[in-house]
């Protein structure tokens, strides 16, 4: 079959020019394999396929039940191949150019709620070196609604104590200031004080903030090594993914009443669409409130 042909053509220029992993180059055999068989059943090839067509095997894919992040990896791999033909001279168009993926369902992430954020920061031994240290930077995590890689990349340069924030770099080499409040401050004023000197003596000097036992620069790894530790002193069953602090922090603040606009600026994203996905959390909150207050929300009406 020619298709077959072109398929694995384009897969050797993939292998030699891209050195892309075997596993990676399987993927894409299966996926454009795959489609080439569904355009043969529908009386097509490569040679000719339309973009309506496309939009068949598409909608195909939908019907099987495909998730979107799946759908989206298939007409990558496409659209890789019918650039490729059109570079080669085999077609004269790309009918995929125009396509659109399907947008992956935006989901909030797992969050603690507060009462086992307060267990989690509770865990570590402040009367140890290390023990204050983690729940200096477990409060300021929660406190800020920083990413990690901020977190640990704060230098004593980036704190205003008096003021009250932290001056972060986010992704994109984006500067922010982030609010911290005073019980966070107070520990971290501690941990300052009283520990960080015991963990930097002998070592070379740094400028990072946080350190580890061995006075070297905290790294994100590090770190949640010591988040997962205290969970499990916490007796928190879940698992805690890398931005749980910061999506529970978030979360928290909607439940509490802030406006998504607030929110998307302390946590430094871009576009408030990139917050929107708390605003399930907003909506039941709004529930609640109409449900308590509103005349006839099922309260019995006075004659």
């Amino acid at each position: 079959m020619i298709d077959l042909e072109r398929i694995q053509a384009f897969l050797d220029e993939l292998l030699v020019e891209r050195g892309l992993a075997d596993h990676t180059i399987t993927a894409y055999r299966n996926d454009l394999e795959a489609f080439a068989a569904f355009l043969q059943a529908h009386g097509g090839d490569l040679s000719t396929a339309s973009r309506e067509d496309l939009s068949a095997w598409l909608a195909d894919l939908a019907q099987r039940g495909l998730m979107a992040s799946s759908v989206a990896r298939k007409l990558s791999a496409v659209r890789r191949l019918f650039r490729h033909l059109l570079e080669r001279g085999v077609r004269g168009d790309d009918p995929s150019r125009l396509l659109s993926a399907p947008k992956k369902r935006r989901t909030l992430p797992k969050v603690l709620d507060e009462s086992e954020v307060e267990a989690l920061i509770a865990a570590p031994d402040r009367a140890t070196p290390l023990g204050l240290r983690d729940a200096a930077m477990l409060e300021i995590l929660y406190a800020t609604g920083m990413r990690v890689s901020e977190l640990v990349s704060i230098g004593f340069g980036d704190l205003n104590a008096e003021a009250g924030f932290f001056r972060v770099v986010g992704k994109g080499d984006k500067e922010r200031l982030v609010l911290v409040h005073a019980p966070a401050l107070e520990l971290l004023d501690r941990y300052v004080r009283q520990v960080r000197p015991l963990l930097m003596a002998g070592s070379p000097p740094t400028d990072a903030l946080f350190v580890t036992a061995r006075g070297e620069a905290m790294t994100r790894q590090n770190f949640w090594y010591l988040i997962r530790r205290h969970a499990a002193m916490a007796g928190i069953l879940k698992t805690i993914s890398p931005h749980g602090l910061r999506h529970s922090f978030a979360t928290h603040l909607v439940k509490h009443g802030a406006d998504l606009r607030g929110v998307q600026m302390l946590l430094g994203h871009a576009q408030v669409t990139t917050t929107e996905i708390y605003t399930h959390v907003a909506n039941d909150r709004l529930r609640q409130v109409h449900a308590r207050y509103h005349p006839r929300s099922g309260r019995v009406q006075e004659s």
